[in-house]
């Protein structure tokens, strides 16, 4: 037994759990790559300055969260703690923006890292599908990518999550709610950390989760009753999208997020089978990020999605994955020179498309055959040193326990069109 463990917070994906993982990041990414978004992969660490100006120095995750260090070099960088940042800095550096067809659509499937207490739900360690749309402003837009992630989740037979939708406003109309809601919080009984957060970003506090904070909320004035009317027009055409397209949401008004990056729209998918750690993915626009960075005006929009909060979403509705078996065919040799004879027709198996294994190590015909029926292959595929003789193999369907022979030469064909 290893002395070694995972860090506190962090997880592994090991068989067969593994598999539905693998389903959920396809389930996720399925839609988007059948919009036009092309995959993008960034570094697992990138300068802390990246974070600081895009996600928000106001924001715990840049104040309590990021993993940081500092390299032989001097460098600071940090683990990322989310993807939007990192891949709108890479479409950047690669101008991808001057390629004259906007938007760029991207995605991303990868891990990410912040230092939180560790509970069912959130980790240090997380897996993410994430999809940003740069360089357009266009409510059909904000709309797409609220139902690719409403159609992904309903492709993997998740019912009970729900969509809440709210409008930040833009750089019109924020500055003016800003100031109000920042005379409203100068007023409450808060402490010195959140008095000093009402300077900097004052929507941050509209998302504090402590009870003491959120009852002294109630009458905190709402961003839709500031939103000027360019926002307002926008927002509608978004929800009238989504309604079309037969996506049901709740209006929001609180919805704020962890980020200081968005703009006018918001969402929030929120699982009610997952306790306090609800939120199972989300987004929204962020028309500023680009400039934050020290690039051009590039009005995007975006979201990531949970694939840890997703599998435990699933579970919690009891939804089984239908899954491809890891194996269709597992060969028995008995003898040597089977066994040299039947380890060629398990690689012309593979290199046809089927999922083949082999008995390795030499094992007895009992125990070969337990293995074969462990690894949830449809067929056996047995070779003795009389079938050698004979030149064919034979073939066990390992669910009616029907057995027939098969010509050795022909076997690859045989098996390839039953399992057609």
């Amino acid at each position: 037994m290893t002395t070694f463990k995972a860090p506190k917070g962090t997880y592994d994906l090991i068989p067969p759990e593994s598999a539905d993982f693998l389903a959920v990041r396809e389930a996720l990414s399925a839609p988007l790559r059948r919009a036009g978004y092309g995959y993008v992969e960034t570094p697992g660490f990138e300068q802390v300055e990246l974070f600081a100006r895009g996600v928000g120095e106001s924001t715990d995750i840049v104040t309590k969260e990021m993993y940081t260090l500092t390299t032989k070099g001097g460098d600071e960088l940090a683990l990322r703690p989310e993807g939007t940042a990192s891949v709108l800095r890479a479409a950047l550096e690669a101008s991808l923006h001057k390629s004259g067809n906007l938007p760029v659509k991207l995605w991303y499937s990868g891990s990410y890292y912040r230092y939180e207490r560790p509970q069912k739900g959130r980790y240090r360690h997380f897996s993410q599908v994430g999809a940003e749309a740069i360089g357009t402003e266009d409510p059909s837009l904000d709309a797409e990518l609220v139902i690719l992630a409403h159609d992904a989740y309903r492709s993997l037979g998740l019912r009970d999550f729900r969509l809440l939708l709210n409008s930040l406003g833009d750089k019109e109309c924020r500055p003016v709610y800003r100031a109000v809601l920042q005379d409203f919080l100068r007023r409450l009984d808060l402490d010195e950390d959140t008095r000093h957060r009402i300077e900097i970003n004052p929507l941050r506090v509209l998302d504090d989760k402590r009870e003491g904070v959120q009852r002294q909320l109630t009458d905190a004035p709402m961003m839709r009753d500031h939103l000027c009317e360019a926002c307002k027009s926008y927002h509608e055409q978004v929800r009238e999208l989504l309604t079309a397209a037969g996506v049901a949401y709740e209006d929001d008004p609180r919805l704020v997020r962890g980020l200081d990056y968005y703009t006018r729209t918001t969402f929030e998918f929120v699982h009610d089978g997952l306790g306090s750690q609800s939120a199972v993915g989300g987004g929204g626009r962020y028309d500023g990020l680009s400039e934050m960075l020290g690039g051009p005006a590039l009005p995007s929009v975006g979201w990531a999605l949970g694939v840890d909060r997703t599998v435990l979403a699933l579970r919690a509705e009891g939804v089984e994955l239908q899954l491809p078996a890891p194996t269709d065919v597992f060969a028995v040799p008995i003898g040597d020179e089977a066994r040299r004879a039947l380890f060629r027709v398990v690689t012309e198996l593979r290199r046809e498309g089927v999922a083949a294994d082999f008995a390795y190590g030499g094992k007895g015909m009992k125990n070969a055959m337990k293995s074969a029926d462990r690894s949830g292959a449809r067929y056996a595929l047995l070779v003795g040193d009389r079938d050698l003789a004979q030149g064919v193999a034979q073939l066990k369907d390992l669910g009616s326990g029907e057995q027939t022979a098969v010509p050795l030469d022909g076997v690859v064909a045989e098996v390839a069109g039953k399992l057609r």
